[in-house]
């Protein structure tokens, strides 16, 4: 697998990939800040919002895997650009939704839509593209770190654009907000996709899927994937409301959100750097093991802002650090010619876990008064997700080439 274009520069890559990630990350980790405005405003159930929620990474996960075989056939800039457009849209819809179908069908489907084109998947491709493999863990660990500060610097932005201005005319600034992505997509132009795929491939895109779907790391990868979906969004999106629950203010909710997003950047830029020197599955292992027991903690802890910012912070040095380590073992196993598309596979794993987490959340809430049960699953599906990670292994694939005649 050979490829003559001049790659982009390293500065170029990470400042644009890094940019277009803070934005879109950043504004889908604030939403649960909108559970309690719109489903009082609306006279909703707390699981019509969640199911919106769930559908929006359900369809986040499928449609990742077909913007990862368009990015991988003829670049991110497309894909991205697209994806900002229908942000755009979403953010908007969701503004205007009076019903639970158009909640659904925006908040779910064009935002679902959007963050396919707009987030690691599509980045990392890039970086896999352009970026040695040496450095690749630390890129993607960099890329991670900057959805993180998206979360850091939006989620509080977000608390204050509602407070302030109300929740409609907030998810309209988003709106706007999100079309700055299509600019900074210019900047991910791969040159030698301008007529076609930047590789010349040793395989299909089905020999691809069938040689990856068949290898047993690969799908320990995406079990443990599904576990990491489960957690991170359950939290995200119904923290807010079960601290409001507890008597706790909304001050807090951001706070907490705010301090997950502020850890994370350096607990991925950590994963990232890590790769590079020890196995990334021990990492992935003792993420998952760490947060089961930093819930468990928290569980059992009196309920109090403080111990909401201790768990916050920690669990920001866990949140997305699960993602440049599973990525990079995707690339060092498989090469890059189909990162994007195996990329993609592997994070719908990680929104079908994500569709259960958030809609189990509200459903649970709605027929038992409490978060609980959910809260017990997700201690148990980390220490499941530790264990599977253990055998995995990082090394590149062998494959058996025909040689072709003269």
């Amino acid at each position: 697998m050979t490829h003559s274009a001049k790659k982009l520069s390293l500065p170029q890559l990470l400042l644009c990939g890094a940019a277009i990630v803070t934005i879109s990350i950043g504004i889908r980790h604030g939403f649960g800040l909108w559970l309690q405005p719109i489903t009082q405003s609306q006279g909703w159930s707390r699981e019509t919002f969640a199911f919106a929620m769930a559908l929006q990474n359900l369809v986040w996960g499928f449609t990742g895997i077909f913007a990862g075989m368009v990015a991988d056939r003829f670049g991110a800039f497309r894909v991205i650009a697209v994806g900002a457009v229908l942000y755009a849209l979403g953010l908007g819809g969701m503004a205007q939704a009076n019903t639970p179908l158009l909640l659904s069908l925006s908040a779910g489907v064009l935002i679902g839509v959007a963050q396919a084109g707009t987030t690691y998947a599509i980045i990392y491709g890039v970086l896999g593209r352009n970026v040695a493999a040496s450095k690749r863990s630390w890129a993607m660990g960099v890329a991670a770190a900057a959805g993180s500060f998206g979360q850091f610097l939006m989620v509080p932005t977000e608390g204050f654009l509602i407070s302030s201005l109300g929740w409609q005319e907030a998810l309209v600034i988003l709106a706007i907000a999100s079309l700055m992505m299509i600019p900074l997509a210019w900047g991910l132009r791969e040159p030698g996709f301008s007529g076609g795929s930047l590789f010349q491939r040793e395989q299909t895109i089905f020999q691809a899927l069938r040689e990856a779907f068949h290898y047993p790391s690969f799908q320990l990868l995406m079990a443990g994937y599904f576990v990491c979906g489960f957690q991170v969004v359950f939290i995200g999106v119904h923290m807010p409301s079960y601290l409001r629950d507890h008597g706790l203010s909304p001050q807090v909710a951001s706070y907490s959100l705010a301090l997950i997003g502020l850890f994370n950047v350096f607990g991925t830029y950590a994963t990232g750097a890590l790769g590079q020197k020890i196995q990334k599955k021990n990492i992935l292992a003792f993420i998952y093991l760490a947060r089961s027991t930093a819930i468990s903690a928290f569980l059992i802890a009196p309920l109090s802002p403080l111990s909401v910012y201790v768990f916050s912070g920690f669990m920001g040095l866990l949140w997305l650090s699960t993602v440049p380590p599973t990525n990079a073992i995707v690339a060092e196993i498989f090469g890059v010619a189909h990162l994007s598309m195996l990329s993609g596979f592997v994070f719908f794993s990680h929104q079908i876990g994500s569709f259960l987490g958030v809609w189990l959340g509200g459903y649970l809430y709605d027929h038992t008064g409490s978060y609980n049960v959910v809260w017990y699953i997700a201690i148990v599906l980390g220490v499941f997700a530790a264990l599977v990670n253990l055998p995995v292994k990082e090394s590149a694939i062998i494959r058996r080439t025909v040689a072709q005649g003269a």
